[in-house]
C-alpha cells in the first residue's frame, strides 16, 4: 500500500459544504464594495523580498520570521505575508492614480510562516482594502462603516470595533522614547521576545499578548497624551464622526497593530465569541508615507483586512455544512444513458442545477440518490410519461408528486416558478 499524503502543517483543505459559505460572503463582499464606490484587484501571489522587507519593516515579526522566502539576492521572492504591499506596488507601477482608480480591494491568499492556532493558519486568506489620496478624517469614517458591514457579512453581529492614535513622524519621537524610558524600568520582567523589541521597536512591545505583561504596560505612557495638534485634530474628528454616526466603539492606547507603516488612525474589530482571547478578525488603519517609500507619489493611503478563516469561525457560518444546491434530479426508466443526458443537459441549458444517475441504477437507487443530492425536485420519465410526452415532478422536501410537462423549457418554467414562489411567500 501506498504512502498517504496529509496537508502540510498549518493548511488545510476547504472542503463541500464549506465552499459554499465561502462563495455566498465572497459574494456578499463584492456586492458591498461596489455600493462604496470600491473596483477589484487581483495581484501576484509572490512579490520581491525587498518589498515587505521596506513596507511591513525589517524589524517586524512578519520579515523577521514568518515569510516563505525562496531565491538569493535580487532574486529573493517571498509569497506575500499581507496584501497593502503588493496593492501599493500595483497603484505606483500602473498609476492607478492617474486613472482615477484610487479606491481598491481584493480578495485571496497570503501565507505566513507562524504557529498555527484556532483560526490562524499558515495559508489564509485576507479580504480587504484600500484607499489613495484622501486624507480627510472622514475617510476614516467611512472605511470603519464599510468595515463593520463586512464583518456583519459574516455572520458577527456583536463585534466591538476599538481605535486609537499612534501619531505621526512629528510626534511619535518623542513618545517613543517616553516609552523606552519606561519599559527600561520593567525590563526584567518582559519576556524575550519583548525585551528584543524594546529598542527596535519599542510601540510592538505594547502589543504583546502575556496577560503580565499587559498588566505591567497599565502604567506605560499614552500615545494619546503625546500627540501633536495636527494628529489630535484628526483623532478627534474621527471620535467625533463616530459618534454622530451613532457607531458605538473603545478607545484602546495600547493598539499599535503589527506593521510598521501605519501613522495616525489605528483600528481592530473584535469578535465577542468564537475566538478566544486573541479575538481580533479585522485591523487596519493609516498609511500615509507608505506609497511614498516605496517610490510612487506623496498620497495619503488608508486600508484594512480581514481574516476570512476567522470571520467566518466567529461568525458561526460554519458550525452547520451547507447542503448540495441542485434545483432538479433527473430520474429515467427505460432511457439509455446519453438519452437521459440529453434530458440533463437541456435543463441545464435552460439555467437549473441539474443532476442525474450515470450509473443506470433502478428507480429506487435514483429515487435515494436523488433525496441525498440536495436537490428540490426529482424529474421522473418513465414509458408512460413519455408516451404522452409528459413528466412526473416530485417536491424532494414535501413529498408532493405532480403532473409536469415533457418539454425542458416548460420544465424549467415550472420549477423556477415554484421556487421563486416559494422566496417571495417567505
Amino acid at each position: 500500500m501506498g504512502r498517504r499524503y496529509r496537508t502540510l502543517r498549518g493548511f488545510r483543505d476547504i472542503l463541500p459544504g464549506e465552499t459554499e459559505h465561502w462563495q455566498a460572503f465572497e459574494q456578499r463582499c463584492r456586492e458591498l464594495f461596489a455600493r462604496y464606490g470600491f473596483r477589484e484587484i487581483r495581484p501576484p501571489l509572490v512579490e520581491p523580498t525587498e518589498l515587505f522587507v521596506r513596507s511591513v519593516g525589517e524589524q517586524t515579526d512578519i520579515v523577521g520570521k514568518e515569510m516563505f522566502t525562496f531565491g538569493e539576492g535580487d532574486e529573493s521572492m517571498t509569497l506575500r505575508p499581507e496584501v497593502t504591499a503588493s496593492v501599493c506596488r500595483a497603484y505606483i507601477e500602473h498609476g492607478l492614480d492617474r486613472r482615477g482608480a484610487g479606491r481598491l480591494w481584493y480578495l485571496g491568499p497570503c501565507f505566513r510562516r507562524e504557529r498555527p492556532q484556532k483560526g490562524r493558519y499558515r495559508q489564509f486568506h485576507q479580504v480587504g482594502m484600500e484607499v489613495f489620496g484622501e486624507r480627510e478624517p472622514a475617510t476614516d469614517l467611512e472605511a470603519l462603516a464599510l468595515a463593520l458591514d463586512v464583518v456583519r457579512a459574516a455572520g458577527i453581529d456583536d463585534a466591538r470595533l476599538v481605535v486609537n492614535s499612534i501619531g505621526d513622524e512629528a510626534c511619535r519621537p518623542a513618545y517613543r522614547a517616553r516609552l523606552v524610558a519606561f519599559l527600561e524600568q520593567v525590563a526584567d520582567r518582559l519576556g524575550e521576545d519583548s525585551r528584543r523589541r524594546l529598542h527596535t521597536n519599542p510601540l510592538r512591545v505594547l502589543d504583546s499578548k502575556d496577560e503580565q505583561e499587559q498588566a505591567l504596560f497599565a502604567e506605560a505612557p499614552r500615545i494619546t497624551d503625546a500627540l501633536c495638534d495636527a494628529c489630535r485634530a484628526h483623532h478627534d474628528a474621527v471620535r467625533d464622526g463616530l459618534a454622530r454616526l451613532g457607531i458605538p466603539y473603545e478607545e484602546d492606547p495600547r493598539l499599535v497593530r503589527g506593521l510598521d507603516y501605519y501613522v495616525r488612525t489605528t483600528f481592530e474589530v473584535r469578535a465577542t465569541r468564537g475566538l478566544g482571547a486573541q479575538n481580533a478578525v479585522l485591523g487596519g488603519g493609516r498609511y500615509d508615507g507608505l506609497v511614498r517609500a516605496l517610490g510612487g507619489p506623496d498620497v495619503p493611503g488608508l486600508g484594512w483586512a480581514a481574516g476570512i478563516e476567522r470571520l467566518l469561525l466567529a461568525g458561526g457560518v460554519l458550525d452547520e455544512p451547507a447542503a448540495a444546491r441542485l434545483d432538479v434530479y433527473v430520474v429515467t426508466l427505460g432511457a439509455s444513458p446519453p438519452e437521459t443526458l440529453a434530458l440533463v443537459q437541456a435543463l441545464r441549458a435552460e439555467g437549473l442545477a441539474a443532476g442525474w444517475d450515470p450509473g443506470g441504477h433502478g428507480l429506487g437507487g435514483q429515487m435515494k440518490r436523488a433525496g441525498r443530492s440536495g436537490a428540490r425536485f426529482a424529474v421522473l420519465l418513465g414509458d408512460d410519461e413519455r408516451a404522452r410526452g409528459t413528466s412526473t415532478i416530485k417536491d424532494l422536501a414535501s413529498g408532493e408528486q405532480f403532473e409536469g410537462p415533457g418539454d425542458p423549457g416548460a420544465i424549467a418554467a415550472l420549477v423556477r416558478s415554484r421556487i421563486s414562489g416559494e422566496g417571495a411567500a417567505t
